[in-house]
Order: C-alpha cells, then structure tokens, then sequence
C-alpha cells in the first residue's frame, strides 16, 4: 500500500531547485522518482509554501528573488490544480488552529531533539506536526510520514505499511 507523505520545507526547496538550499536535489529527486513509483500521496504543508517563500526572500538579489518567486506561484498553483505529484494540506478552520495554538507553548518548551537542545519546536514545524497528527488519524490504516531532512521532523512516521 502507498505511503502518505507531508513534504518538509528541507525537501521542497531541493525540489524547486532554490539556490543555496539544494545541495541535496540529486538524492531527493532519485527519492522522490522512488516513491512516485510506489504510488505515494505527497502532500505539501501551509507551512512548508509559507517557509519556502521565506527563503526565496533571502536570495541575493530582486532578479532571482522575482524569478524563483514566480516558480514558487507556478508549482503551488499547479498543486492547488491537482497539475502536480503534491496536494496542499487543507487550510485549518479558525477552532482547529486555535487548538494548535493553544498547544504551542507545550511544544515550544521542549528541546526540538536530543541533538538541538537550545532550541524548540518553531511554529512552521509545529503546524506541520499537527497536519500529520490530523492525516495520521484519518488515514489510520495508511503510513503517514513526514519526509524531512531534518532528524527532528523526519521521526514523524506512522510506520504502517501493508
């Protein structure tokens, strides 16, 4: 059975190519061709386009700032069209994020893992945790995970798969 799989921002820009943050595009795009295969059902995060678009406002000038941010348009609006191997996450209703909210700080007050000490658990991860937490619980016979570079998020994984 397919994988459902919650793109990280450390995944997405390697996939969208954004310069200084795609050192690892080789290996995800051989990854991701592999779980494509396999019949998995990407889904791309609120945070993850909203983080994105932070590190496409970080390039070194107006032209590739302009030039990546348009490709950024193109492929959300693709998935947004069903034009893409991704779907955007639904957009939290004003109750369920109040209820993430109100869960933050128990989250923020931990160590973001056992190697990042001095520091928690941001909101972008936050957010993304709770659309897993959400998918995990209405897909409870699929694997969910969370495909991450980072060790922290990367643990996110139902492990179910038949």
């Amino acid at each position: 059975m397919s994988a459902i799989v919650l793109l990280d921002t450390s995944v997405y820009l390697n996939i969208l190519d954004i310069p200084g943050k795609n050192q690892d595009r080789t290996t995800i795009l051989d990854e991701f061709n592999n779980k494509i295969n396999h019949n998995d059902y990407f889904l791309l995060p609120m945070a993850t386009i909203w983080e994105t678009g932070n590190h496409i406002a970080d390039l070194a000038n107006g032209k590739l700032r302009y030039h990546y941010g348009e490709k950024l348009v193109k492929d959300v609006s693709m998935a947004l069209n069903g034009d893409s191997p991704y779907r955007p996450t639904h957009f939290p209703s004003r109750e369920e994020f109040f209820l993430w909210l109100n869960d933050f700080p128990d989250y923020v007050q931990r160590n973001k893992s056992d190697k990042k000490i001095r520091e928690g658990v941001s909101l972008s991860d936050f957010s993304i945790i709770k659309e897993w937490e959400v998918t995990r619980k209405r897909h409870n016979m699929s694997q969910v995970l969370i495909w991450s570079l980072d060790s922290d998020l990367a643990g996110y994984d139902s492990g179910i798969r038949l």
